[in-house]
């Protein structure tokens, strides 16, 4: 990877952290990583695995591309909300399971059905 492209998935994910009001600790714990793993990542000394780019993805729900900074057209941003919920594993920074997907679910479609 690039220097360019890593300060960019560095920055990313930094930021990303802060929005959720996490420090490196608390991602850390969530995603089964030390804090100074976190640290490596947001320093760019250290990249994330693929598997565990993915897992970054989905806990902060952007896409792969969008973690690493790379630009997205339109279309790949038109996501089907129900394929987004199917898709995802956490919310609010807590793991999501079947049941809960289709609490969420019921909850659109009787919001929805109100219009």
């Amino acid at each position: 990877m690039k220097d360019y492209d890593r300060k960019k998935l560095a920055n990313n994910i930094k930021t990303l952290r802060k929005q959720k009001n996490l420090n490196q600790a608390e991602l850390g714990k969530i995603l089964h990583v030390s804090q100074q793993t976190i640290g490596s990542w947001e320093t760019g000394r250290a990249i994330p695995g693929s598997d565990t780019l993915k897992i970054l993805a989905d806990y902060f729900q952007v896409s792969t591309d969008e973690l690493l900074g790379r630009k997205t057209s339109g279309s790949a941003n038109d996501t089907d909300l129900s394929e987004m919920i199917n898709n995802a594993r956490f919310f609010d920074g807590k793991p999501m399971d079947d049941h809960d997907k289709e609490l969420v679910r019921d909850i659109l479609k009787r919001i929805y059905n109100e219009k």
